[in-house]
Order: structure tokens, then sequence, then C-alpha cells
């Protein structure tokens, strides 16, 4: 049950990977911006919602499940709907503090700690 989530988990968010560098580099306010967005949004919530079924396997754990890398997951189920609800009442200040607080702590940070040892993503790739 744990790989099939883990592979459920990889491909939501490795296209928010590339989604999410694409949103950053494009013109904003446009509807393909605005259409890729509202994916990025859906996809990113289903990633945080499959993390946190994923019990941790490195490190403490709380209620032998949780670790910190869950906070991440919380992280993104908070900003995702407070950054889509600042766009909507024209906040773009607040949207981009988010989007840019979602990608670096949910995609970059959440992701480079995937690749530490005792990770199955460190000995798929790094062997």
């Amino acid at each position: 049950m744990y790989r099939e989530l883990m592979y459920l988990h990889l491909a939501t968010v490795l296209p928010c990977v590339v989604l999410g560098a694409l949103l950053f580099a494009m013109h904003k306010g446009t509807r393909v911006h605005r259409r890729l967005g509202a994916v990025y949004m859906v996809l990113m919530l289903i990633t945080a919602s499959l993390t946190l079924i994923m019990p941790a396997m490195v490190g403490p754990r709380l209620f032998n499940h949780f670790g910190f890398i869950h906070l991440f997951s919380f992280l993104t189920i908070y900003t995702v709907p407070t950054s889509f609800f600042a766009i909507r009442r024209g906040d773009v200040r607040e949207h981009q503090i988010g989007m840019i607080m979602l990608y670096c702590g949910a995609i970059v940070i959440a992701g480079g700690f995937t690749l530490m040892p005792g990770r199955y993503l460190h000995g798929l790739i790094l062997g």
C-alpha cells in the first residue's frame, strides 16, 4: 500500500515541479497562467493529501505516523486556498508570497528531503 501511495504522490508532485517553474517564468494574469495555476493548485492539494496518509519513514514520528516532512503538507493545505482567495480578491502581493512559499517549501525543500539517505528516492536515484 505504501508503495502505491508513493507512486501516486510522485505522479501528482512531479508535474508540479515543472508547472510551478513555468508559472513563475510566464506572464502573469493571462488565461493560460490562470488555467495552469488552477491545475497546479489542485495537484498540490492532492499531493499534500496523499502525503498525510503516508507514514514518515525517517526521523522522529508523532503518533508513530507524522514526521517533520508532514509540516510541508500542512503548509500546502493552508497556502493553496489562502493564495487562491487572495488573488480572487485582487491581493496580488499575498498571492505571490503564498505561491513562492509553496514552491520553495513544498517543492524545493521537501523535495530535497526526499533525497536524504534512508528515503526511497535516495536509493532509487543515488543508489
